[in-house]
């Protein structure tokens, strides 16, 4: 299990799963994603009816719900909705040009929307899905100097899996990936807090809020980090102990973070400006703003409800919360302090991405695989997964701990395979049958689904729905 943790191996197996990308877009969420870079490049505006009309004139989202929302009604600006942010777009777009090159030199059409194009971007997302698991890979390094087989098993143990490969028109595998370039950029730059370091930590924190916006809730764990250092911080000892803190270190650190936010702002300012094309204000348009409820009704549904809660349908996500618990408790041998805080952060990090999902009036994500929101969480899954892990060389637990984690991957793949497959109700789990499937029949039939999945995977798109 440890040399799969090993970058090397990772890259080889990614390089041979890429045949598992599927290449379409088939969501009203995905559209909207695509809408947003399609029209950019193409009609340099922010009017996406031409973009909508085309996706239902051909089959996707040929349905009376997509059509009223999309091509009936209008925001407070009167354009037609587009209720997602410009990251992911902008993330897609240089695959997005490659698209367009190799639709020149195929002769396909160069209108935006011809195969080359949208194959550029759902292989984007699984690059990006990618290079999350990679710098996770580095993040539980920097803090527990081992685990990264951890990595592995996220990979295939929650829906990031699905929306690399399945539905990669999403911008679930973008989040995942600006989120841990963000976390990893934090610990290169937290033992210090140059002016630099901050200003590449903004940079990155812009990225997480316009690829998806409740990650923006992510900057909690830098923010409240840069404060316990700039009031604790002890920068030299001497023979008589801990020396007072340096008042001009600890200005030089204000002015850093200034810097540090000047440069998000900056770097912000393009959603901004596209809020204010598309709503005619610099935010979301009211018709999301309205569907949240802050006092967070469904935070305990959004983790615990068969109908889409995080645990019951990925349960390796409480593997790596309990993972957590432990690292911070001093449970994890070898841990230090530090990393102890940084397991704190992580635990507020993810209790406030439960609570923002909690309060959305949507909070199932009806119709989804699996709790979709929380997938931007994969390198601190990653991180309680390495804490819970035994060590190399561990004797007693450590069997039983590597069959758990063994089963979560199962059920994770199990799932896929019966939302794929259409034998399950996608509103809800079912938890009995939905294990007998996944343990007793699927295990027979998944060499059988593998092949079809990768050489006729069109004949199973139109399977009948449960």
């Amino acid at each position: 299990m440890h040399a799969l943790g090993s970058p090397g191996v990772l890259a080889l197996l990614f390089v041979l799963s890429l045949p598992a990308v599927t290449t379409r877009l088939n969501a009203s969420d995905e559209i909207q994603f695509f809408a947003w870079l399609r029209s950019a490049a193409f009609d340099r505006d922010a009017d996406f009816e031409n973009e909508y009309q085309h996706f239902y004139d051909r089959g996707p989202v040929r349905n009376a719900g997509f059509h009223e929302t999309f091509l009936e009604r209008v925001n407070e600006n009167g354009r037609r909705f587009n209720f997602t942010p410009i990251g992911t777009a902008i993330l897609w777009a240089p695959f997005y040009a490659g698209g367009h090159a190799v639709a020149w030199l195929a002769g396909a059409p160069l209108d935006g929307y011809s195969a080359p194009y949208i194959h550029g971007v759902a292989y984007a997302s699984a690059v990006y899905g990618f290079l999350a698991l990679l710098l996770s890979a580095d993040i539980v390094r920097r803090v527990l100097g081992r685990g990264t087989a951890a990595v592995f098993a996220v990979w295939l143990g929650t829906p990031l899996l699905f929306y690399m490969y399945v539905a990669p028109g999403f911008s679930h595998a973008c989040s995942a990936f600006a989120v841990a370039l963000f976390l990893w950029t934090w610990l290169r730059v937290r033992n210090t807090w140059t002016t630099s370091g901050c200003i590449q930590l903004g940079l990155a924190g812009a990225l997480v809020a316009m690829v998806r916006e409740q990650d923006v809730l992510m900057l909690a764990a830098p923010g409240l980090d840069f404060l316990v250092w700039l009031v604790w911080h002890r920068p030299a000892t001497s023979l008589f102990g801990v020396a007072p803190a340096d008042p001009r270190r600890r200005a030089r650190a204000l002015l850093a973070a200034v810097a540090g936010v000047g440069a998000w702002a900056l770097a912000y300012a393009p959603q901004v400006a596209a809020y204010l094309a598309l709503n005619g204000h610099p935010g979301p348009t009211t018709y999301v703003t309205r569907k949240m409820t802050w006092t967070a009704p469904h935070l305990l549904s959004v983790l615990f409800s068969p109908e889409h809660g995080l645990f019951i349908w990925t349960p390796l996500a409480l593997v790596a919360v309990a993972g957590l618990v432990w690292l911070v408790f001093g449970g994890t041998r070898g841990a230090s302090r530090d990393a102890r805080w940084i397991g704190v952060l992580a635990l507020l990090l993810i209790l406030l991405q439960a609570y923002v999902s909690g309060s959305v009036e949507s909070w199932t994500v009806a119709g989804s695989f699996g709790q979709r929101r929380f997938v931007a969480l994969t390198p601190l899954l990653a991180l309680g997964l390495a804490a819970f892990a035994p060590e190399r060389h561990a004797r007693g637990g450590g069997f039983l701990r590597v069959v758990v984690v063994t089963l979560c991957i199962w059920w994770n793949l199990g799932l896929m395979a019966q939302f794929g497959l259409h034998l399950m109700d996608r509103q809800r789990l079912t938890p009995r049958e939905n294990a007998r499937l996944t343990f007793i029949e699927l295990p027979r039939q998944a060499p059988m689904i593998a092949w079809r999945y990768l050489t006729d995977r069109a004949s199973l798109f139109n399977l009948p729905r449960r």
